[in-house]
């Protein structure tokens, strides 16, 4: 079987899968957002984080990180702070993947942060409902035996 040749000696089929291999992961193409635009409560600390992408169906690419502070009685009061934080900084309510999580939009819908409880994401990592890096869970697992409170994070580009 012969292809057809383009000026230059090159073939139909190398322009063809150039073009459809340029074309993957154009959703996630600027990659993960920074750390840095992760709107955190004040007195929180980042106990950890990792970026993320997935160029699967539903491809994204994210940060995602566990936080920590000793200023909250519990992981709820941290979450409902984060909560107001974000209203604050016009962040508006959105869907999360599961009933366990919040979710906020930023002001553009440039970026989504979805969050949970330390808690109730360990429950969906187990239940296979969420997915997150190893070491996130090692984290979240580590701020359940200390009895911290602790919020776990994901930041994306864009919305969902």
């Amino acid at each position: 079987m012969h292809s057809l040749r383009l000026p230059g000696g090159i073939s139909l089929m190398t322009v063809v899968g150039v073009l459809v291999l340029g074309g993957c992961g154009q959703a996630s193409s600027h990659g993960a957002p920074a750390l840095a635009g992760v709107p955190l409560v004040a007195g929180t600390r980042v106990l950890t984080s990792v970026r993320r992408c997935d160029r699967g169906a539903n491809a994204y690419c994210a940060v995602q990180l566990v936080i920590s502070s000793g200023r909250f009685a519990d992981s709820t009061a941290m979450l409902h702070a984060e909560r107001d934080h974000l209203k604050g900084l016009g962040w508006t309510i959105a869907n999360a993947d599961t009933g366990d999580e919040h979710a906020a939009d930023s002001p553009h819908h440039t970026l989504h942060l979805v969050y949970a409880t330390a808690a109730l994401d360990l429950k969906d990592l187990d239940l296979g409902w969420i997915q997150r890096a190893p070491v996130i869970a090692r984290t979240l697992s580590e701020t359940m035996f200390d009895r911290a409170p602790a919020l776990s994070l994901m930041l994306e580009t864009g919305s969902s």
